[in-house]
């Protein structure tokens, strides 16, 4: 059940639904709801880092950043979470060192204020990507790279109460084709039924080798259940990068977004076995002329919000009678519509903020924040950190909490 909810507060807890996101020193519910942390990529061959950003387009600090931590050249800070009580603050690193603590304050004004970034010892794993936090202080994190081999990919373990590594999930798919773990990504716990799933999205080069499958695994043993293929054939490199398993008040399914699929898969929870049936498509993206299905977010509407980042739009649906996905209503974007935060205007309008950027890829990087009322559709404002800043944002996340109901 949810703990406690702000309704697109910007200050979101939430307990057996969440665990999947981590402050330092600045309580959570203080007044700056529509100010943002962002990861980002210098362009101009500076460090990267994260900033602190005013989003409300009723602000006449609209688009303004206030706050900025260097993290190095290179470090392509790539995910920012809160853990489980929101009271700590994550981001993980493409490069660096991976996986960082992040500390903040507020300054004499009650603004949010970068201090300092932790570095987190991943063991051999490296190209830090999701994260998410589990009530009974663990927390776990997908690995791209591995252990840096052509086929590799990992799940840590890690003590939330000193980021010490317990664990690290592995499992080759030349040793057991049919249960391995390969380049994950997107990662979902259901704490409730014991289990946990990652993606098999990409070699973090982009061209060695592309995976079409979700991987099962149990919560407490580590040991692996199932893999799952999550595309039309065992040959459709569709690239699962998202995986959600629905949980709490939400239909018992497990949901995966398709990168280069471009499409909303699903597999219902079976009692029976205790693991998940196979998935089956949901939504074909290319009936809509879209491609690059991202993340995906939902409300306690039992509303789903699903990134496209070709061409780049927010698809709103209905998920309360699953397995029948209805469509709602589609929000414009920009070019790489990635990752979203929700939170409401000065003036009480409900929004949601758009991240539109993936990895600098041509056609995905417009390097913008899309503000979009989520009842009327319309666009209410744009930043251009490109242009505004030589920049690019790789992530989003509230100041004062998650800003979403339930990420994955």
């Amino acid at each position: 059940m949810v703990k406690k909810l702000l309704f697109f507060s910007g200050c979101l807890f939430w307990a057996l639904l969440s665990g999947c996101n981590d402050h330092d020193d600045n309580p959570v519910g203080t007044s700056h709801d529509s100010m943002f942390f962002i990861d980002y990529r210098d362009l101009n061959g500076g460090s990267d880092g994260m900033a602190v950003i005013e989003l409300d387009p009723e602000s006449p600090n609209f688009g303004n950043i206030s706050s900025r931590l260097e993290l190095g050249v290179g470090v392509l800070p790539h995910h920012i979470y809160y853990d489980y009580f929101a009271q700590r603050l994550y981001t993980t690193a493409l490069g660096g060192s991976y996986l960082y603590q992040i500390r903040t304050v507020e300054d004499a004004n009650g603004l949010p204020t970068l201090v300092s970034a932790t570095p987190i010892n991943t063991g051999t794993s490296t190209v830090g990507e999701d994260i998410f936090f589990t009530s009974d202080n663990r927390y776990f994190v997908t690995f791209m790279g591995g252990d840096g081999s052509l086929k590799g990919g990992s799940v840590g373990v890690f003590n939330a109460t000193n980021n010490q590594l317990i664990k690290t999930i592995s499992g080759s798919i030349d040793a057991n084709p049919n249960t391995f773990i390969m380049y994950p990504h997107g990662i979902s716990i259901s704490a409730e039924k014991g289990l946990m799933m990652v993606t098999s999205t990409i070699h973090p080069d982009l061209t060695s080798g592309v995976g079409n499958t979700c991987t099962l695994i149990d919560l407490n043993t580590y040991e692996m259940i199932e893999t799952y293929t999550v595309a039309d054939s065992p040959s459709d490199m569709s690239s699962p990068v998202e995986v959600l398993l629905l949980r709490g008040q939400f239909p018992k399914f497990a949901l995966a977004t398709t990168m280069l699929g471009g499409d909303i898969w699903m597999a219902p929870y079976n009692a029976t076995t205790g693991k998940y049936d196979a998935f089956t498509k949901a939504f074909d993206g290319s009936t809509m002329g879209l491609g690059w299905a991202l993340e995906m977010y939902m409300d306690n509407n039992k509303h789903l919000y699903v990134s496209f980042g070709e061409p780049g739009k927010v698809l709103v649906f209905d998920i309360s009678e699953l397995p029948t996905l209805k469509l709602l209503r589609t929000l414009d974007a920009d070019e790489g519509a990635h990752h979203m935060v929700f939170f409401k205007t000065k003036s009480g309008r409900e929004v949601v903020a758009v991240q539109n950027n993936l990895l600098n890829l041509p056609n995905l990087n417009s390097g913008t924040i899309t503000v979009v009322d989520v009842k009327t559709g319309e666009k209410l404002g744009k930043v251009d950190l490109r242009n505004r800043y030589g920049i690019l944002p790789e992530s989003i996340e509230g100041t004062g909490g998650p800003s979403n109901y339930l990420h994955h």
